[in-house]
């Protein structure tokens, strides 16, 4: 089912056009992330990726200094700010919308004062004063499902209708969302593969893109991650085919967005892809 192309995200100073897919490319400040071989712990070296990121041609990024990964521990909101703020003060003025990944409302109140276009919560602006936060400012907001949190989500999640479940509760959160105040141009959304999911799980919700597509333009975070392993038999580092091959599949069922640490590749892939289903596209 293809994607309404006819959209935008308004994301603070950006209004980004969705008539194609749009990479968003992970800049992890943190010493622990699945993904080791991109994580950038030391500011410096994230700046570093983060340019390199969008020299490859990514359309916005996203900073976290937090770890996400199954099992992670909290970390506190001074050091996550710590780990962010340099990145963002640096990549700000680059052209491109700046995203960041955190669950916290007294990080998010700080990026935003510091230029963060985007807050983009994989608790779902569940937290006690997430939602008046993002509703303050005229930031774009990512709303994910997680079931529990990072440090016990891979801890046998259960669902009776996964597919069900994952749409009640977007809704839901659209709903707290514009009740606040939020437009609806500067919701998307995120199923939350991996995040307090079995294998069946995340693929249950990735087939059901075009029926979770139907309430707002969706985001998907697939790079690396564990079930691709599960699929391919991979390591983390051998899983950028079986990556590629999720992110089309996402984006032929109507994915807006698509997070990926391997940006050249995304885009030559997206390339070729739109060449073979409709017209030539040059990238921009």
């Amino acid at each position: 089912m293809p994607a309404d192309r006819s959209l935008e995200w308004v994301c603070g100073r950006f209004r980004m056009s969705l008539k194609r897919p749009l990479v968003m490319g992970i800049v992890n400040v943190t010493p622990d992330s699945f993904s080791e071989r991109h994580d950038r712990a030391d500011p410096v070296e994230a700046i570093g990726w983060a340019e390199r990121l969008v020299a490859e041609g990514a359309d916005l990024i996203d900073i976290g200094g937090e770890s996400t990964r199954p099992g992670a521990p909290p970390v506190d909101a001074s050091l996550e700010l710590d780990r962010i703020l340099p990145v963002l003060e640096a990549m700000r003025g680059r052209g491109i919308p700046v995203s960041v990944d955190t669950r916290k409302p007294e990080v998010m109140r700080v990026v935003l004062e510091h230029g963060a276009d985007i807050i983009n919560d994989v608790g779902g602006l569940t937290a006690p004063g997430a939602v008046e936060t993002v509703a303050a400012s005229g930031c774009g907001v990512c709303v994910m499902h997680m079931q529990g949190d990072p440090a016990s989500m891979q801890n046998a999640p259960q669902y009776h209708d996964v597919v069900g479940q994952v749409s009640e509760f977007l809704a839901e959160r659209r709903a707290a969302l514009e009740a606040a105040g939020v437009s609806r141009a500067r919701i998307m959304f995120d199923p939350g593969i991996g995040f307090g999911k079995s294998l069946n799980h995340n693929l249950a919700l990735l087939r059901a893109l075009p029926v979770l597509g139907k309430m707002g333009p969706m985001l998907v975070g697939l790079s690396r991650k564990s079930f691709v392993g599960r699929l391919t038999g991979r390591d983390v580092g051998e899983r950028l085919p079986g990556s590629l091959a999720a992110m089309l599949a996402a984006v032929q069922d109507g994915a807006a967005v698509v997070r990926v640490h391997d940006v050249a590749a995304t885009r030559d892939a997206l390339k070729v892809w739109h060449a073979l289903t409709a017209e030539a596209w040059d990238g921009t």
